[in-house]
């Protein structure tokens, strides 16, 4: 033993490793990732039906909820520590043209004016979609069973303009149309939200993940599914692609989802677009 680590001592520029893992507070400050409350958002989902709350069967201890019982859950939540909510919207009626998504009486724009009249320091990032307020249950405009691509632009852009106009500190494009990023971006400057982020679902692919979400947001398409606008489960070179359009688009933060399954997909998009 003794002649070990005689040999390990006249060893030069060796590093030890274990200097840096010796206490908590060294561990802590030399990690290269970590999870902390400053990190977390989370989901909420408000309903349009006064003094309504219900547990989402697939998401124990997640509620559709009226704005009080929301109101009542950040004020837990913010006691707590959390400092951001992402809010998705489920209206009384639902029409072709996703009315209730950029209307200034819509559950979520009063939902949002309501949080940030009581808590103004929380994050409040909307959800940008059309899924939860179109009869169809899909992600744009139709034209029989085919979902029309730029027609939906205009109204992905009105509701984000609505939401930024209502409080929303960050919108959250997750519909996947092409081009939805820059069009909404144009859109936001020109009604002066230039300061307003955009969190861009770049790389979303379609997943049976997401059958919790529609039940939580009543946004299960009536007919064929969303594999004609959300991702191919087999394509990686895509993703980054589709990543690297809505960054040159303006997207501030990007997303891959569902997160756990595509690992590989977000270690790529970190090491060929060097993002932080």
């Amino acid at each position: 033993m003794s002649n070990q680590l005689l040999t390990l001592s006249n060893i030069e520029n060796t590093f030890r490793f274990r200097r840096l893992r010796s206490n908590q507070v060294l561990r802590d400050m030399y990690a290269e990732s970590s999870l902390n409350l400053n990190k977390f958002i989370y989901p909420m989902f408000v309903v349009d039906k006064p003094g309504f709350k219900k547990e989402i069967e697939s998401m124990p201890g997640i509620y559709q909820q009226d704005i009080n019982y929301t109101l009542k859950e950040i004020d837990s939540l913010v006691k707590n520590g959390l400092k951001s909510v992402i809010l998705f919207g489920i209206p009384t009626t639902k029409d072709e043209l996703a009315s209730e998504a950029y209307s200034s009486k819509g559950i979520v724009q009063r939902a949002i004016k309501a949080i940030k009249a009581e808590f103004p320091q929380l994050l409040v990032i909307s959800d940008t979609c059309l899924c939860e307020f179109t009869s169809h249950g899909h992600c744009g405009l139709i034209d029989g069973e085919h979902i029309l691509n730029d027609p939906s632009l205009e109204l992905l852009a009105k509701a984000a303009v609505s939401q930024a106009s209502a409080g929303a500190d960050m919108i959250a494009p997750s519909d996947m149309m092409d081009n939805r990023i820059g069009f909404i971006r144009q859109k936001l400057d020109e009604a002066h939200f230039e300061h307003i982020p955009i969190m861009a679902y770049s790389a979303k692919y379609a997943s049976g993940f997401y059958a919790p979400f529609r039940e939580a947001a009543e946004s299960t398409p009536q007919f064929g599914n969303r594999a004609s606008y959300q991702m191919d489960v087999r394509n990686i070179r895509e993703a980054i692609r589709e990543i690297e359009q809505d960054i040159k688009e303006g997207a501030d933060i990007i997303m891959v989802k569902p997160a756990l399954s595509y690992l590989d997909v977000i270690n790529q998009a970190k090491t060929t677009l060097i993002i932080q």
